[in-house]
């Protein structure tokens, strides 16, 4: 979340000044330019009277964040890395996905392309794959799955995934988030 910004346009809405706001607060108008632009990051006893002589609280303040955040992403969003020593591409089909409880990537990879070994730590993975094959491995272990199969693992264990001759494309989804 931006509070600068959300502080900013809450004081524009009202057709506040920085100087008026800075008075009603009896702050420093170069504070309250500070903050607007993510410069400082006031106490929350300030933030409190930052939000009442905008007419808010802090609850109101953020719960009006929730209901504007953004549901569908597109293409456009995406974020992505190419490995091409590995022979993958990540692309981290939700945006800043790393705040939230679980991380979604979609990954593709070339004919025996395969993802880096990640070492064990805590959480869950599952992931389905929408084309080709792949070779789970799992600590001494190794699983097959191919187009249309899932696979769900305890990250307890050194894991990575390779594709088989074909190449493959996986919908991979991380609790909490670690790509």
């Amino acid at each position: 979340m931006d509070i600068g910004e959300k502080i900013k346009q809450q004081r524009v809405l009202l057709g506040l000044t920085q100087e008026e706001l800075a008075d009603r607060c009896e702050l420093s108008k170069g504070f309250i330019s500070q903050v607007e632009r993510n410069l400082t990051s006031p106490s929350i006893s300030t933030l409190t009277d930052i939000l009442q002589s905008l007419g808010t609280d802090l609850s109101e303040f953020f719960a009006k964040d929730t209901q504007e955040e953004t549901i569908v992403f597109t293409k456009n969003d995406y974020f992505e890395k190419t490995d091409e020593e590995l022979g993958n591409k990540i692309e981290w089909i939700i945006p800043n996905a790393q705040k939230n409880e679980m991380e979604p990537i979609r990954l593709t990879l070339k004919p025996y392309g395969k993802t880096y070994p990640d070492n064990p730590h805590e959480g869950e993975e599952f992931g389905y794959v929408l084309t080709g094959q792949i070779n789970i491995h799992v600590g001494n272990k190794t699983y097959k799955a191919k187009s249309g199969d899932s696979f769900y693992i305890v990250s307890g264990k050194t894991h990575f995934l390779e594709a088989g001759k074909n190449g493959a494309t996986v919908i991979w989804v991380s609790s909490p988030p670690s790509f």
